[in-house]
């Protein structure tokens, strides 16, 4: 029997008589139970039972998790049964499994955002989620834009680019004059006032990871509303989201905030695989978009391309998720993050990381030497804590607190501050060690 490549990468079960016959023929070295039966943990009882799933280095206060996460017990059990499989049997358990698994995942994903699993495309970051979103928008020659100067790079370029290829104009204006004096209505009114008649799409930041600024997004889809009740498709204004820095320590789903489009990692806030992302959409958002990487997952387009047939009018998860060879014991292990925040209770995620950013504001807030970026306001902010250290640099301060064993880091803005954010896996009497290590460095 042949097996083809269309079938080798759609997962179709499909097994060469070969390996049949080697596979009565030899037993794995350890009896792995099915991936529907993995290694069972049970869920944590407490913030002292949470901490302990984590294996961080003792000797370390790890407040970067905002960059790229530590995997929690479940997670990383999940993926070493994952690679165990495929290095078993790599071929046949990839046709076996990775439609499936890959439908676990997104209905996960969908489940935490609300949705259902065709509503959730598979990435590998934010980065290429805003990429493919924003590179995949359906505009017309002056169609605009809106962003704010205090976006990131990522969602900056990825318009840039797409403007280049559509001929549509990106409008960047100042979300606020000083994060001193930032106010929701302020915010809203802004960008309300930007809007015109070409405006088609607001691309923008759930929470910035510059000044940990968390915008109030029901409150922007609420203004936009209004706006699109005097507008017929495809005029109608969409509201597409960088999401990552809310994605796992806030409790909120797509209807919730309000947005069409929500791009996100899975490796950071969320504690999921590393080298893994969604794309999130409603129906609004996923009409206004076209794939620009071949799918591996979903037939249709497979079966167009086999009957040489026009490419498909509908976009949905399946298509948007690109194709290709990849990390798959993390793809397919995503629904185990999404339980572990799920068994600890997505409130009280987010519950806990306001607690620790109070407590890191609130000490911060009393240091002459130290100037709090971040709101104090937790509706304008969430587990990122920026701040800026007198008489020295950023770089300076986050090495100087680096030698004392607190992992800060430094925002990759032109204008940079030092970042410390705490999260599920730290604890109160950690928020005091870096605060005494802060307070320290009025000194130095």
């Amino acid at each position: 029997m042949r097996v083809g490549r269309r079938d080798f990468l759609l997962g179709s079960g499909l097994t060469m008589a070969a390996g049949q016959t080697l596979a009565q023929q030899a037993t794995p070295p350890t009896a792995y139970p099915k991936p529907d039966a993995l290694p069972a943990t049970p869920p944590p009882t407490d913030w002292t039972a949470v901490k302990a799933q984590f294996q961080t280095a003792p000797d370390e206060v790890n407040m970067s998790a905002m960059l790229i996460a530590t995997h929690p017990l479940p997670v990383r059990k999940a993926i070493d049964q994952f690679r165990r499989e495929l290095d078993w049997r790599p071929v046949t358990y990839l046709e076996d499994n990775n439609r499936r698994l890959q439908g676990y995942s997104r209905a996960a994903a969908g489940r935490y955002m609300g949705l259902t699993g065709d509503q959730v495309a598979l990435t590998d970051s934010t980065t290429l989620g805003a990429a493919l979103v924003y590179g995949g928008l359906k505009l017309s020659y002056g169609d605009e834009i809106v962003t704010t100067n205090q976006d990131y790079y990522i969602t900056h370029e990825s318009l840039r680019r797409a403007a280049l290829r559509n001929g549509s104009v990106v409008r960047r204006i100042d979300l606020f004059d000083s994060i001193e004096t930032v106010s929701e209505a302020g915010m809203v009114a802004r960008l309300m006032a930007a809007v015109t008649p070409r405006t088609r799409v607001f691309a923008l930041t759930w929470v910035h990871s510059s000044t940990g600024l968390k915008l109030p997004l029901p409150a922007i889809s609420g203004a936009l509303a209004q706006v699109n009740a005097t507008r017929q498709e495809p005029e109608r204004i969409i509201l597409a989201v960088d999401g990552v820095h809310g994605f796992g320590n806030q409790d909120a789903t797509l209807a919730s905030l309000g947005c069409d489009i929500f791009m996100a990692g899975c490796h950071k806030w969320l504690f999921g695989p590393r080298g893994t992302g969604i794309i999130a959409a409603n129906a609004q958002g996923w009409a206004r978009l076209r794939p620009s990487v071949p799918s591996y997952v979903d037939s249709a387009a497979w079966t167009a391309w086999i009957n040489n047939a026009p490419l498909l009018e509908h976009t949905d998860g399946p298509l948007m998720s690109p194709g290709g060879f990849k990390a798959f014991e993390h793809l397919w292990s995503i629904p185990t993050a999404i339980e572990f925040h799920e068994q600890i209770g997505k409130a009280r995620v987010a519950a806990r990381t306001t607690e620790l950013a109070d407590q890191l504001k609130a000490g911060l807030s009393l240091m002459p030497h130290v100037r709090l970026v971040t709101p104090r306001d937790p509706r304008l902010s969430a587990g990122i804590v920026s701040f800026d250290v007198s008489g020295l640099s950023t770089d300076a301060a986050v090495a100087r607190l680096r030698r004392r064993r607190i992992i800060a880091s430094a925002a990759p803005y032109a204008i940079q501050h030092v970042r410390l954010t705490p999260s599920i896996m730290n604890s109160p009497a950690e928020v005091d060690l870096a605060l005494a290590e802060v307070r320290g460095l009025a000194s130095v």
